[in-house]
């Protein structure tokens, strides 16, 4: 099986925490050059420094920006196109916070599309040009299994998520003879602080303990457990890699069992 990633260029969006820096570490392990997004240079500088080195010409880098600024985000993924070819971009951002989609503001709908829609093809659109030169391209979007069931009270979240779906499956029928893959990743519940962030919340609206909680929403999973952003991130490295190269617009739920959908 063809795993080796060395040579290409990776660029990793909300890389700092979670699942976006271990896909990070995934790719690095990989072989591949890897350049890490988010917003704090603080916490790159960290990242960078724990990405696995697995040859001599192997290099890492960072860029602070805000998935949610456009301009700015065109500005540096410019800059960064102008050094580097970069074949794998992993487009992923945190969620947008939770309630019910009848009470949500209008404005709320509108910047999470900016955060996920918008800056996913402003990304797409700078890095385009050399995935086609190369003869090689692999757009990855961490999203949520939310495009297959709908999770209550993340209304804006559950919208915004199956835009990024279909304008990906729009996306995998347009560049797939150019040798460029588009798939998503569909985490479910995960250990990260955006679970956390979830946990807390539903015990307060609910008035329990947030490991009641806890307990409640390891019960939907046939696994018993939740997720590690490790798992996540290794199915996301595989979709980039050349053993991977036939499948495409595809939807892969990474869940323990939970989603009940056929598709």
């Amino acid at each position: 099986m063809q795993l080796d990633l060395k040579g290409r260029h990776a660029l990793v969006c909300g890389a700092s925490r979670g699942i976006g820096r271990a896909t990070a570490a995934e790719l690095a392990a990989l072989g591949a050059d890897v350049t890490v997004l988010a917003r704090s240079s603080e916490a790159l500088d960290s990242v960078v420094a724990g990405l696995p080195r697995t040859h001599a010409d192997q290099r890492h880098d960072r860029i602070a920006a805000d998935m949610a600024e456009r301009d700015a985000l065109a500005s540096v993924a410019a800059k960064l196109v102008a050094q580097h070819r970069v074949q794998i971009l992993v487009h992923n951002s945190g969620g947008p916070p939770a309630g019910l989609a009848c009470e949500a503001d209008p404005a709320a709908f509108e910047s999470a599309f900016a955060q996920h829609v918008v800056a996913g093809q402003v990304l797409l659109q700078a890095v385009l040009p050399g995935m086609r030169e190369a003869g090689y391209g692999r757009l990855v979007n961490i999203i949520s299994t939310s495009v297959k069931e709908p999770i209550p009270n993340l209304g804006v979240s559950n919208t915004v998520r199956a835009a990024v779906a279909g304008w990906a499956k729009t996306l995998a029928g347009e560049l797939a003879a150019d040798g460029i893959t588009v798939n998503n990743v569909l985490p479910g519940f995960t250990e990260t602080g955006r679970l956390a962030s979830l946990i807390a919340g539903r015990a307060r609206a609910r008035g329990i303990s947030e490991d009641a909680v806890a307990e409640a929403m390891r019960a939907q999973v046939p696994a018993a457990r939740f997720g590690q952003p490790e798992e996540i991130a290794a199915v996301a490295a595989f979709l980039c890699t050349p053993a991977a190269a036939y499948v495409n617009g595809v939807s892969v739920a990474v869940d323990g069992g939970r989603t009940h959908s056929l598709s």
